[in-house]
């Protein structure tokens, strides 16, 4: 049986622990444009992952201009990023993966400069052979089309790539894509929720990937 050659990360709730960030940074965000909101930080955290116009949907937020939302959100995130921290043995885990020879690539829901800028100030910069954040034209998850490109650059066949991800569309994504799923319980989702998906895998700490990635 061929071995897994690529691994592809989820960002927020898989690498970084970011909930903080970004709920701060949404509400700024509408404090500035006097838009009224309600909604709660246990609430945002269950739709973390989610694309910020489908989390507004869910909660009935009028954004009337959504462009110069995102406009304003990613020129004050940095302003509250010493809220997120990465969690346990994300670099050991990265630099172990690399250190096998393995092809590393980042998917995520941020847009594609956030995406690069905050691996960056986290200097995981190095561990990433791509990076596909939010790009026009392009569907997110749960779409498979972004991991399909991820493979296609990497020249990875899908059924030699695990996805990695704390959230029930990192697992519907990966699945779309013929390739293995891996679901994290110490992000945003309940085992429970996880386990719905039928991940090919489930673990509660990172430093376990490599279990499955030297069996």
């Amino acid at each position: 049986m061929a071995k897994i050659n690529t691994v592809i990360f989820d960002l927020d709730g898989t690498l970084v622990k970011s909930a903080e960030s970004i709920y701060y940074s949404m509400i700024h965000s509408f404090d500035q444009l006097k838009i009224k909101h309600d909604i709660s930080v246990e609430k945002f955290n269950t739709m973390i992952g989610w694309h910020f116009e489908d989390i507004f949907n869910e909660v009935n937020i009028v954004v009337p201009d959504f462009e110069e939302f995102i406009s304003i959100y990613k020129n004050v995130y940095f302003d509250y990023i010493d809220k997120s921290s990465l969690y346990n043995n994300v670099e050991k885990t990265l630099s172990s993966i690399k250190r096998k020879g393995m092809l590393v690539a980042l998917l995520t829901t941020k847009g594609q400069d956030q995406a690069e800028k905050i691996i960056t100030h986290f200097t995981l910069d190095k561990y990433f052979d791509y990076i596909m954040g939010r790009r026009p034209g392009i569907a997110h998850k749960p779409s498979p089309e972004p991991l399909e490109i991820i493979l296609r650059e990497l020249e990875c066949d899908p059924k030699l790539a695990l996805m990695v991800g704390d959230s029930e569309m990192d697992i519907q994504c990966g699945n779309s894509a013929n390739s293995l799923t891996c679901g994290v319980t110490y992000g945003y989702r309940s085992r429970e929720l996880l386990l719905k998906e039928n991940p090919d895998y489930l673990i509660d700490n990172l430093n376990e990937l490599m279990n499955i990635l030297e069996n």
